[in-house]
């Protein structure tokens, strides 16, 4: 193989690893989410009898995912004892679509003839002698609900008609409901409450040790025939190193402190091996930090780097020292008295108009820098209405450091009131 084929390849086996789920997600461990919903559905099948089950967590936790890869799985396990039936709470949460968009779906699966002009009760009737035949020919019948706690607003009368049919030994089913909401199964009535099974799968968004495991079983090369020796010993050496070094944690809890979901984590890693260095091969500290930069874009401080005027700042600097003020809702008049003491403070050079000043303040409106605090008194003129500011100090901090040419009593300024 020549050189540089093996790095291309590299980046292809990384990319292609991150982009499938069984990959991801198929963790054999018996305490891992998968193995115990693969356990539960899999002993509805070869057991015949009937469960409901709820994968509650936020979103971007995994739950789709894991289940996909589950259903897939069993699938191919058992091709002819299972059928998926699948609703979203957002389409089918009102009872006479859902019963129909069901009525749909079992007549694919089983070659009949959909009628269209069936009533609700038609619809409720064909599912329950549905459930019975496929039970009798010992066909498991997957209920997926997307969205769970919308089907529990209203009359419930879809979930109760779910699980009353699957109190019957005739039927065979598995209901699945999916939620954000982990009191899910608060929101359901008495009487479905007490049909269901109350079996729970919690996800959870990776901790710091979770996602350096994942980061390690996503990166690492395999040591066979694929790739050199030496090249894959040394890229999995160099990629332990990478995630224990501090710089990266510390790099990595940024992100995870701004959004901890699998998903999103999947996309951050992506990046990160999108900017591989293929003269080397390999993957690097400055890799992950472009890849966080490039992904934790902040479009305010890319507003206050390129811009913004010298002007601007000074009122942004001022608007900042009136918050520290207890001043945090003030308007032109106030900004522009401030603005007179600094300079007069400093004896800086530059002092602008106030039109000049009104025309920087109006420009900071229209870039969202800063806003009115409401809408009332918008016949007032610009100067009288009340504003604030809508930038951290430490957004303004970092882009004062940035600015090439900002002055150097503003950075002081800036140190002095953080």
């Amino acid at each position: 193989m020549e050189p540089e084929n093996h790095k291309t390849k590299a980046v292809n086996v990384l990319r292609s690893r991150i982009c499938d789920p069984k990959f991801i997600f198929k963790n054999d461990y018996p305490d891992s989410n998968y193995s115990k919903l693969k356990f539960m559905i899999s002993n509805s099948v070869t057991e015949a009898c009937n469960n409901s089950i709820l994968l509650l967590g936020p979103r971007g936790s995994g739950k789709n995912a894991v289940l996909e890869v589950v259903i897939q799985d069993l699938l191919q396990e058992y091709p002819d004892s299972i059928s998926v039936i699948r609703l979203n709470g957002l389409l089918h949460s009102d009872d006479v679509s859902a019963f129909k968009e069901i009525a749909r779906q079992l007549c694919m699966e089983h070659q009949l003839l959909f009628s269209k002009a069936a009533s609700f009760d038609d619809n409720s009737q064909f599912m329950v002698a549905i459930l019975k035949e496929c039970g009798l020919a010992h066909k498991t019948v997957i209920f997926v609900l997307e969205e769970f706690d919308l089907f529990a607003q209203g009359k419930q009368r879809l979930l109760y008609s779910l699980l009353d049919a699957m109190q019957s030994i005739a039927s065979q089913a598995v209901v699945l409901g999916i939620s954000c909401r982990l009191d899910a199964d608060q929101l359901l009535e008495k009487r479905v409450r007490s049909r269901f099974s109350h079996r729970k799968l919690l996800f959870l968004p990776p901790s710091m040790e979770d996602s350096q495991k994942l980061l390690m079983h996503m990166l690492t090369l395999p040591i066979d025939s694929s790739f050199p020796h030496d090249y894959a010993t040394e890229f999995n050496t160099r990629v332990q190193n990478i995630i224990e070094d501090r710089k990266f944690k510390e790099t990595l809890q940024k992100y995870l402190n701004v959004d901890s979901c699998v998903k999103h984590l999947l996309r951050f890693l992506f990046c990160a091996v999108s900017h591989m260095d293929l003269q080397t091969g390999f993957l690097s500290q400055e890799s992950f930090e472009i890849a966080f930069s490039s992904i934790q874009r902040q479009p305010k401080l890319e507003c206050l780097r390129t811009d913004c005027s010298n002007l601007e700042l000074h009122i942004l600097v001022c608007m900042k020292r009136l918050e520290v003020k207890e001043k945090s809702l003030c308007n032109f008049n106030s900004v522009m008295k401030e603005y007179k003491s600094m300079h007069d403070s400093f004896r800086t050079s530059e002092y602008y108009s106030r039109n000049v000043c009104l025309r920087a303040f109006e420009h900071l409106i229209h870039r969202e820098m800063i806003c009115f605090t409401d809408n009332r008194g918008q016949n007032l003129s610009v100067e009288f209405r009340p504003v604030k500011l809508l930038i951290s100090s430490a957004e303004l901090h970092q882009g004062l450091r940035a600015y090439n040419s900002c002055p150097a009593y503003l950075i002081k300024l800036m140190d002095r009131e953080g």
